[in-house]
């Protein structure tokens, strides 16, 4: 019997892929890399931008400081630089990954509990 195949792990994203998997607005990532020196994917010769994982994982964490701690972009901003100077930005990122999913679970769940209930879904928060 042959083991499954595993997917591979995509290494760039375009801003639609980004989009589609933080749940934000095209608008929303560009004002964020005005914001936030680290984010700053690359374009490719058609000018598009081109996200590494690095970068995905940075918004996650930006939306999280933003959204879920309720931090200012200045807050959020600080936030990011002192992770950054202590060497755990990529530890704090795959930690607000985690919470991201989390949460994108939770909704999930709540909708598909309130199909097999046969009633409206929650708004979502």
């Amino acid at each position: 019997m042959a083991a499954p195949r595993e997917e591979p792990i995509q290494e760039f994203y375009s801003i639609g892929d980004v989009c589609a998997l933080t749940d934000l607005k095209p608008h929303v990532l560009r004002y964020w890399e005005s914001q936030f020196k680290p984010l700053n994917p690359a374009k490719n010769r058609s000018g598009n931008r081109v996200y590494a994982r690095r970068e995905v994982e940075l918004i996650l964490m930006v939306k999280h400081l933003l959204y879920t701690e309720k931090y200012t972009i200045d807050g959020a901003r600080q936030k990011l630089d002192e992770h950054r100077k202590g060497g755990s930005l990529k530890t704090a990122a795959r930690a607000a990954l985690e919470v991201e999913a989390l949460a994108s679970i939770e909704r999930d769940l709540a909708e598909l509990q309130a199909l097999l209930d046969d009633r409206p879904a929650p708004r979502p928060r």
